[in-house]
């Protein structure tokens, strides 16, 4: 199985950027997709996740600006990105289970400027 993840970049405060993630391999629709970051020096930290059933879940820092959308039947997800901050920079990591299996892509660096 493997994540593709991509839609990084650079920008500066206060604009948007969309990241993307897809699935391929030996898989059926996923149980969870998510994006985790980490930034130097930080511990990793969920940004946002979305369950089968569309149930979501985001991390603190990030509510309000953050929207994440997946697509079941594609094994994708995606993650609009507004009102980005200079803290958001970070490696943005795509994650995903498929039952009691787990995977992650090998991220993609977004960085926001001042």
């Amino acid at each position: 199985v493997q994540l593709q993840a991509s839609g990084g970049g650079s920008v500066q405060t206060g604009g948007s950027l969309r990241l993307s993630c897809a699935a391929s391999g030996s898989i059926t629709s996923f149980t969870i997709m998510s994006w985790h970051r980490q930034a130097p020096g930080k511990q990793r930290e969920l940004v946002a996740a979305i369950g089968a059933d569309g149930s979501l879940a985001y991390g603190d820092s990030v509510k309000g600006r953050f929207t994440i959308t997946g697509d079941n039947a594609k094994n994708s997800v995606q993650l609009q990105m507004n009102s980005l901050k200079p803290e958001d920079t970070a490696v943005y990591i795509c994650t995903a289970a498929f039952g009691g299996d787990y995977y992650e892509g090998q991220g993609t660096l977004v960085t926001v400027s001042s």
